[in-house]
């Protein structure tokens, strides 16, 4: 199916075609036809399936712009989720004029998410705790939802979400769709969809793939005295403009900094307990 299959706006197959998608994924496939519709769904699909625009094409064929109360709310685990989330839903309705996204997260001054807010906002994309914090301010009334997506549901739910989850569920409208998407579905997704969803149907894209498509994939074994020295020799044969480095501790992410650093690398060092404000220099200074 092409997304020019799709009965949605002119203006959302416009955007897309800019960017430059023409073939629905699986997901997106079963996903949207049946999101369009208003059904309630349970979607298990891996990251990178192409999930976001899998919810975000429903939400965005519905959304009435004179309205500039949010009308779709769409919760994520992480800040960083949550950025790509919002910048992928605001490319797909970019031909949508007047169109308002808005990620909402900790880290970032409430201020001027506030400020925002009080202007009209279409569509929320946020951390439980933050949406919460604008709810419980007075910033931030659901009453006008028409979609609530929780992305990522499983690890939301791992990482203790849940009272908030069902919190802000809470205070949507009981007419709602309501749409889950997660890598995994335990018991916990299941008792949520129970509870606040209405017969939705359960949609699960099979993953026979270990791997990306089209990624090569290699590995050397090195004692651990002589890691630092192989990685430092992969970076020079590898002669690539940009590489990703993932450690298993924010001690290692350090140490790897610190050193290649001496051995006059440019790099950046990115982990949990840096302030929001030093990552967000990180990731943006990486993608200019």
């Amino acid at each position: 199916m092409n997304f020019d299959d799709l009965n949605i706006q002119s203006d959302i197959k416009k955007a897309i075609g800019e960017i430059g998608f023409n073939k629905l994924t699986p997901i997106q496939a079963k996903a949207i036809p049946d999101g369009l519709k208003g059904i309630d769904l349970i979607c298990q699909a891996q990251t990178g399936s192409g999930k976001t625009l899998a919810f975000a094409i429903p939400i965005l064929d519905k959304i009435f712009i004179p309205d500039r109360s949010p009308q779709a709310i769409v919760l994520c685990p992480t800040r960083e989720l949550c950025m790509q989330v919002a910048g992928e839903i605001t490319k797909a309705g970019s031909k949508i004029k007047k169109l308002k996204v808005l990620a909402v997260y900790g880290g970032q001054p409430i201020g001027k998410q506030t400020r925002v807010l009080k202007k009209g906002v279409h569509v929320v994309v946020g951390t439980p705790g933050r949406v919460i914090d604008h709810i419980e301010r007075g910033n931030l009334d659901l009453i006008g939802v028409e979609s609530v997506v929780l992305d990522e549901a499983d690890e939301m739910l791992d990482m203790g979400f849940r009272e908030d989850i069902e919190f802000i569920l809470a205070a949507t409208p009981r007419q709602r769709q309501t749409m889950l998407f997660s890598a995994t579905i335990p018991q916990e997704v299941r008792e949520i969809g129970e509870v606040f969803q209405k017969n939705p149907k359960f949609i699960k894209i099979a993953s026979n793939k270990k791997t990306a498509p089209k990624i090569a994939q290699y590995y050397c074994k090195c004692n651990i005295k002589d890691k630092f020295d192989s990685l430092c020799r992969l970076i020079e044969i590898q002669d690539s403009k940009l590489i990703l480095i993932f450690c298993n501790t924010k001690k290692s992410v350090n140490f790897i900094s610190k050193h290649l650093k001496k051995e006059e690398y440019s790099i950046d060092a990115i982990h949990g307990d840096m302030t929001q404000k030093a990552r967000d220099k990180v990731m943006n200074n990486k993608a200019q």
